[in-house]
């Protein structure tokens, strides 16, 4: 699975942001979805998960109420809506596809993975 990222940017603190990971594959429907974040200095963490459906979700606590990750199957593409920004949601933003669902999902858990997209909010 070929993965690729895109949507970043600078945005300020309150700001809002949708990411975006486009996927070159033939059976999109069977890849659970995540998306991971590393910010510089620190290890690459779970930011959210969504099911081959997209009927079933899982997000970390950090994140919860303010992100939301979703998925168009019909165009191989998953998306990471991200409202209420603060600074320390500062990273490299990846997306990431596994055939299994994991709960809860790491890194380690995911094979396939695209290039990063710097994202940066200012106090």
């Amino acid at each position: 699975v070929q993965l690729q990222a895109f949507g970043g940017g600078l945005v300020q603190a309150g700001g809002s942001l949708r990411l975006s990971c486009a996927a070159s594959v033939r059976s999109f429907s069977s890849y659970a979805m995540g998306w991971f974040r590393q910010a510089p200095g620190k290890e690459r963490e779970f930011v959210a998960q969504v099911s081959f459906s997209g009927a079933v979700t899982y997000y970390a606590d950090s994140v919860k109420g303010r992100f939301t990750i979703s998925r168009d199957n019909a165009k191989n593409t998953s998306y990471l809506q991200m409202n209420s920004l603060k600074p320390e949601d500062t990273a490299v933003y990846y997306c990431a596809a596994d055939l299994k669902l994991y709960d809860p999902p790491t890194a380690a858990d995911f094979r396939s993975w695209g290039r990063g997209t710097q994202l940066t909010v200012s106090s």
